[in-house]
C-alpha cells in the first residue's frame, strides 16, 4: 500500500519497486515511544510478504515492552551510500502480535508461510530454529513512504 506522497512524487518506489525492496534488504530500524514518553530506536530483521511487515523481536527488549504499552509504530528501511544511491521505505501503523511470546514453534496459521521465509533469508535453512526469546510483530502499514533517489539521475 503505497501513499501518494504530495512532495518527492519523482522519487517514490512503485509498488514492484517497494516489494523488491523490502524483499532484498535484511535491517530494519523500529521506532517506539517509552512510557516516559523517549522515543526509542533500535535495529531489526524483518520479512516482507507483500503487505505486512513481520518484525522478529526479543521479547525481553524495551522495544517489546514499548510496543505492549502501545502499539503504534514506525518502521524506516533504507539503503545506499552516496546522495544519489539513497533509497528507502517508511512504514507505520500499529502492530499485532502474533503466535505465542516468546516463539516455542507450537504450529501456528499465521505463521506458517512467514517463518520459512525468515529462515531461508537469515539462516540459509528451511525451518526457523525457536530459541524462546523471540516473538513475532506484524505491522500492516497504514501508511507507507518511499524514496528513491537514483531515478533522480535517471534519464
Amino acid at each position: 500500500m503505497a501513499v501518494t506522497q504530495r512532495r518527492g512524487r519523482k522519487i517514490m518506489m512503485s509498488s514492484e519497486e517497494l516489494d523488491a525492496f523490502l524483499a532484498a534488504e535484511r535491517t530494519c530500524r523500529v521506532a517506539t515511544v517509552s512510557a516516559d514518553g523517549t522515543p526509542h530506536v533500535s535495529p531489526l530483521w524483518f520479512v516482507w510478504d507483500g503487505t505486512s511487515l513481520w518484525l522478529y523481536s526479543l521479547t525481553r527488549s524495551r522495544r517489546w515492552a514499548d510496543l505492549r504499552r502501545e502499539p503504534r509504530v514506525a518502521v524506516v528501511v533504507d539503503a545506499g551510500y552516496g546522495y544519489d544511491e539513497l533509497r528507502g521505505a517508511e512504514l507505520s501503523g500499529t502492530v499485532e502480535f502474533v503466535g505465542e511470546a516468546p516463539r516455542t514453534g507450537a504450529p501456528h496459521p499465521g505463521l506458517a508461510a512467514v517463518e520459512p521465509v525468515f529462515a531461508r533469508k537469515y539462516f540459509g535453512i528451511d525451518e526457523l530454529p525457536h530459541d524462546g526469546r523471540h516473538a513475532w510483530l506484524r505491522l500492516t502499514p497504514d501508511a507507507i513512504s518511499s524514496w528513491d533517489f537514483r531515478k533522480l539521475t535517471a534519464r
